[in-house]
């Protein structure tokens, strides 16, 4: 039994490492295919959602072989509205991998470090150091982990065309992790584009987006401020996804999803690894457009209708069943009845 006290939010055994790991590489994967199976995103929008999750769980991954065997570090999953890993803990792994050559330099060799695990275990009879595992684990973490694969606090995708059928030209997709909030968001605009070939304007594009699309905000405000600085895109609508909350052990918040989750937990009535998460859509579509400025520099905007909200929640079935006993009131708001997914299996 994992022993994870309720109120704790750093990870600092081997078994939390293991476990925290494998509950957030198997609820993002369930996920992922209980949005393609009941079609929340579009096809194009799986794939890319899918992207994004993977350089997630590539970098908390990475934090899981990180700090494997570090008595001194541990690391911080963020309580609040969150159940990920604190942002920080990507900015750390990017600033490591930054300096990959200079720690490599620092850690002793390969061979020497085989060398004295072979005289541990067949000499001496004895089990092998925890520094020299943390030394050991700092091998493969710097040797294999790619900088390029870390999920940094703004992921840019590439402008591609709009899926067939589609009213807009172009479809381009980022990414970020909201450092109030510490969860991941992922953003899908469906535009047009005036005058030049898109190619030659994707750079202004993805600097726009970067430099006003980049944490959570009203999405109007947020649509605006991209269609203001971008005179010749012409964005007819965006989608932005929340990704989380995750509700299980290792949250701890006013939701009332994730007080229900614990306090069954702490009661025993559900077991250790017990979750649900939350996904929610916001998308806004140009109703029209209108023109503003001088006589000689008009520029187009859109007008806007108002932001449709969906609220999903995926769950096992034992879960789904214990929320709608105590939290009706949440189950009533959802874009549809809780979306079944499978128990998560620890043993």
């Amino acid at each position: 039994m994992i022993v994870t006290p309720l109120d704790s939010a750093i990870l600092d055994s081997k078994e939390q490492y293991v476990f925290y790991h494998k509950m957030i590489d198997f609820i993002l994967k369930e996920l992922i295919v209980a949005v393609q199976h009941n079609k929340i995103l579009s096809q194009q929008e799986v794939l890319l959602f899918k992207q994004y999750s993977d350089l997630l769980l590539y970098s908390i991954e990475a934090m899981r072989i990180k700090y494997m065997y570090d008595d001194e570090e541990n690391m911080k999953v963020d309580l609040t509205d969150s159940g990920f890993p604190n942002y920080l803990e990507f900015r750390y792994l990017f600033n490591d991998l930054e300096l990959r050559k200079d720690y490599l330099g620092k850690l002793t060799s390969i061979d020497v470090l085989k060398e004295e695990f072979l005289d541990s275990l067949l000499r001496k009879k004895e089990p092998i150091s925890k520094r020299k595992l943390f030394q050991a684990s700092s091998i493969v973490y710097y040797t294999s982990a790619k900088k390029e694969y870390i999920f940094n606090r703004f992921v840019q995708g590439k402008i591609i065309t709009a899926p067939e059928g589609s009213e807009e030209a172009f479809l381009v997709s980022w990414s970020f992790y909201d450092v109030s909030h510490n969860r991941p968001y992922i953003c899908y605009m469906y535009f047009n584009c005036d005058g030049k070939n898109i190619q030659d304007y994707k750079d202004e594009i993805y600097t726009v987006l970067k430099n006003t699309a980049d944490r959570d905000m009203n999405l109007d405000t947020m649509a605006y401020a991209i269609d203001k600085r971008l005179p010749k895109v012409f964005p007819k609508r965006i989608r932005r996804v929340d990704l989380g909350p995750l509700h299980n052990i290792f949250a701890k918040d006013e939701n009332k999803i994730t007080h229900a989750i614990l306090q069954s937990i702490a009661n025993k009535e559900i077991p250790l690894e017990s979750f649900a998460i939350s996904f929610k859509i916001d998308e806004l579509k140009s109703g029209s457009e209108f023109k503003e400025g001088s006589f000689f520099s008009k520029q187009i905007f859109q007008r806007w209708n108002t932001v449709f909200r969906q609220r999903y929640l995926f769950a096992p079935h034992r879960i789904i069943q214990l929320l709608y006993n105590k939290t009706p009131e949440v189950m009533n708001g959802l874009a549809q009845a809780p979306i079944q997914i499978s128990e998560l299996n620890v043993k």
